[in-house]
């Protein structure tokens, strides 16, 4: 088919790839603006506008989508694709396409609707998560359902790695979904409002973790924020020391780890170095200091000599906000 690609973020990159070494022909890329980056704010093209650079593809940046002289850029384009590009496409983009648009989505909609999908189902303790190609209308994330691909979440796995294995889940499932659009025979499913959920955007304020609560849901928390917003605690040493540090995984200890007697409060180190919560403890794997670099939690508390009754605390919100 001939298609108009609508991406931005590095998510989308995996499924360009894909669309011409199946067939497709993709007669324009649309993306946001470039946008400045890093300490030095030096402008950089988008994940999506650097690859169909590399690609040989028109590219077009819209501020607002919408506004754009549709003539001009879809061309004779039968389908949009619109993969993590940022803006909702309204009516007339949609009217002018013969095929109108589809999106990958990260997560098995109608669960997680929003702009954090994978983040949200590990936040929420899902065991499983995927991904799905639906036909866009007017609603948000709410449009019948053409292909569905599913995959386990691991135990430790961050909100960074699934994303990447999402994109390239989302790649083979576009494709598919493609395939099924093109044959003229297939039909999407609706989507079941009634098991919907909401995934909104993560912020700064959600940069915390409550070991108050179960241990489980404590390390979903942690490896969920990973790497942005990231959850951000301050160690404190039983000699008054304290440091921001922010947790990067976690798993829930083991059952000899939990061996230790149940004497501390939540967020204290035990015996073990496990961090006591609200029904069992958290094993820390990685953490990354104020000002260092990512490390082993081995690392940190040799380097830190924490000690058991050494504690984790929230954050502070003037913290929490750097």
């Amino acid at each position: 088919m001939r298609i108009v690609f609508l991406g931005t973020g590095e998510f989308g990159a995996g499924t360009l790839r894909a669309l011409p070494l199946a067939g497709h022909e993709v007669r324009c890329v649309i993306s946001q603006p470039d946008r400045p980056a890093g300490r030095g704010q030096v402008l950089r093209p988008t994940p999506i506008h650097a690859l169909a650079v590399e690609l040989a593809m028109r590219h077009v940046q819209a501020p607002d989508v919408n506004a754009l002289d549709l003539r001009d850029v879809l061309a004779d384009a039968e389908l949009g694709v619109v993969v993590a590009f940022g803006q909702k496409i309204g009516p007339g983009l949609l009217a002018a396409l013969p095929r109108g648009c589809v999106n990958l989505h990260a997560s098995l909609l109608p669960r997680f609707r929003g702009a954090a999908p994978y983040q949200w189902a590990i936040l929420a303790g899902e065991s499983v998560t995927g991904v799905t190609v639906f036909q866009i209308d007017e609603r948000w994330d709410a449009g019948a359902i053409w292909a569905q691909a599913e995959t386990p979440i691991g135990e430790t796995e961050t909100a960074d790695e699934l994303h990447d294995r999402l994109a390239r889940l989302g790649a083979e499932t576009t494709v598919a979904a493609l395939q099924r659009i093109a044959s003229g025979d297939a039909r999407p499913t609706p989507q079941d409002a009634s098991l919907a959920s909401r995934a909104p955007k993560l912020s700064k304020a959600d940069a915390f973790v409550d070991f108050a609560g179960p241990a489980f849901m404590a390390a979903r928390r942690i490896n969920g924020l990973w790497s942005w917003p990231a959850a951000a605690c301050e160690f404190v040493s039983a000699g008054g020391r304290r440091e921001r540090v922010l947790l990067a995984r976690a798993a829930v200890a083991t059952a000899h780890e939990r061996s230790t007697p149940a004497r501390w409060q939540p967020g204290e180190f035990r015996d073990d170095l496990t961090v006591q919560a609200a029904d069992g403890a958290v094993r820390l794997i990685e953490v990354k200091p104020s000002g260092g670099r990512l490390m082993s939690f081995e690392a940190y508390a040799n380097g830190r000599r924490i000690r058991p009754g050494d504690r984790l605390v929230r954050a502070s919100a003037v913290e929490s906000r750097t």
